[in-house]
């Protein structure tokens, strides 16, 4: 059971990523809910029920982010648009099987697996 992120990098404020993450060793559409986490402690930013296509936001990113399903199977991306400085961070991939977008999301419980993490800097 693995996850994987992929996508960070460096980027002036205003400009955009698209983070992935892909699972191994599990499959998404087994009722899992996908999310991406910031920093340390670790904040829920957005969530995806693979089951429901229900999604949560942290309010700082609504309207900026949109966290979906990838082309490719057992994919979840994370599109960045607009960042700003404050999104600078370590974002980590995590999932949960059978839980809402919330719990997720407010790291109400433990999760079944966390990816490594991957650097995101916006530069002012």
């Amino acid at each position: 059971v693995q996850l994987v992120e992929s996508g960070g990098g460096l980027v002036q404020a205003g400009g955009s990523l698209r983070l992935s993450c892909v699972a191994s060793g599990f499959s998404f559409d087994d009722d899992y809910t996908v999310g991406w986490f910031r920093g340390a402690p670790r904040v829920g930013v957005a969530c995806l029920s693979l089951t429901y296509d229900a999604v949560h936001y942290m309010h700082s990113v609504q309207g900026r982010f949109t966290i979906g399903r990838g082309a490719a199977k057992n994919t979840v991306f994370l599109q960045m648009n607009n960042l700003k400085p404050e999104d600078t961070g370590v974002y980590y991939c995590a999932a949960r099987r059978s839980a809402t977008t919330e719990s997720v999301c407010r790291l109400m419980g433990p999760l079944d697996s966390w990816g490594q993490g991957t650097q995101v800097t916006v530069s002012s």
